[in-house]
């Protein structure tokens, strides 16, 4: 079989009507028993979202303010639908810190679809090398071993050495954990004059891995799948056979919006991920990962019909300071929704002659007399500071999701 199941391989469109059905009854389940989603959603008639336009009317919440709402609301900011018990096996804590709940259902982090398209089986010996101390990365990988039939060993991370000879007296079939450890241990075994020959296969995650170091695992017999991952929301997205973009994981639904709003951006163009979960236990609605991507089109060559994204194309949180005031992306984003007629827009900021400086380069092909000037109130009433106006041609931006770009130089 090649696939992890039919839901892989079944058409778009009811794909996209049952994600769409599921909605509902999500958005009325967070408000039930998410204290903050009740305060959140409060207004709004969840049988009324059916639509990704409905869905878009609905506000994000952002990684980036999960420190604070967890701190005025312990353990989970309000957004978790699990108590203390049977219901909730784990927690964890990512930096931040930002607690995490694992629910004690099979797979609760659904990586055993990634796994699979990376090629472990059941009766796999998976040597696993992600930290089971404080952070979920270990669990989330041991239990999607686990629901494919396979054993591990919890590894975790350091004592190479000692990793190594585990390695060699239990001969894996599989590795998972960062491509740069699983280095690490490779050249360990090349400086000990022994080989990890039983290593066929692995699953990387945590870090960026380039095809340069796919090819280079490859070389040494080693064939090895990312995906995207977090421990907030698990599985967004993997890598198949194809190595053509991330096919989206089918309990999850992802959009790409402005770096700084809610808003979807036109298919193709970089902007934030975000995703709605279907986790009953940890029901995050429009969940902003503060990650860029794209959506590619097409279809995977692998045979697998879901949705693809490019992977990880970098952060979206560009706030940054200016003359000792925050300027945020949403900031922007406010300055061009006064100015309809504007396209895409990009703020620069640099520091000729030492002096910080604000520069928005607007897309618009015949800006009107007086626009320029109009922009610049606007940029002042919304940010507090001054800022210069530019047009350039549409389509002239880079497509890379940035909405701000800092590129001040310090000597």
């Amino acid at each position: 079989m090649n696939y992890y199941d039919a839901r892989e391989t079944r058409d778009p469109a009811a794909r996209e009507r049952d994600l769409l059905a599921r909605l509902p009854d999500q958005i009325a389940h967070a408000r039930a028993h998410a204290p903050a989603f009740a305060a959140l959603l409060k207004d709004i008639n969840s049988s009324t979202i059916t639509t990704r336009e409905a869905l878009a009317s609905l506000p994000v919440i952002r990684k980036s303010e999960l420190t604070e709402l967890q701190k005025a609301a312990r353990p989970f900011g309000g957004l978790a639908a699990v108590k203390w018990g049977a219901a909730c096996a784990r927690v964890f804590a990512s930096p931040g810190p930002i607690y995490e709940p694992e629910g004690a259902r099979r797979d609760y982090w659904r990586l055993a679809r990634a796994f699979f398209a990376a090629g472990f089986r059941s009766g796999d010996l998976v040597h696993n090398t992600f930290s089971y101390h404080f952070t979920p990365a270990g669990s989330m990988m041991e239990t999607a071993a686990h629901a494919l039939g396979c054993t591990v060993f919890p590894a975790g991370v350091g004592q190479t050495e000692m990793q190594v000879a585990a390695m060699l007296d239990l001969r894996p079939d599989a590795y998972a954990g960062t491509p740069s450890f699983l280095r690490i241990l490779l050249d360990k075994a090349d400086e000990q004059g022994v080989k990890l020959d039983s290593l066929k296969k692995a699953f990387v995650s945590g870090e960026a891995f380039p095809p340069s170091q796919q090819e280079a695992l490859a070389a040494r017999g080693i064939q090895a799948y990312q995906a995207y991952a977090t421990a907030d929301l698990g599985l967004i997205a993997f890598e198949t056979p194809a190595r053509e973009g991330l096919v989206l994981d089918e309990d999850v639904l992802l959009e790409i919006v402005r770096p700084g709003t809610g808003d979807p951006v036109a298919p193709g163009e970089v902007g934030e991920v975000v995703v709605t979960s279907f986790n009953p236990d940890y029901p995050l609605i429009r969940f902003g990962t503060g990650d860029l991507s794209a959506i590619l089109p097409g279809a995977s060559p692998c045979g697998r019909t879901n949705m693809r994204i490019k992977g990880w194309l970098g952060r979206a949180d560009q706030t940054t300071k200016v003359k000792g005031m925050f300027v945020h992306p949403g900031q922007v984003a406010a300055v061009l929704k006064r100015h309809p007629d504007v396209g895409r827009g990009r703020l620069v900021v640099d520091n000729p002659d030492h002096n910080d400086r604000m520069t928005l380069h607007c897309e618009l092909a015949a800006p009107v007399e007086g626009l320029a000037e109009a922009i610049a109130t606007s940029i002042r009433e919304l940010t507090k500071l001054r800022g210069e106006v530019c047009f350039c041609a549409p389509g002239s931006l880079a497509n890379d999701g940035k909405v701000i770009d800092d590129i001040r130089k310090y000597e």
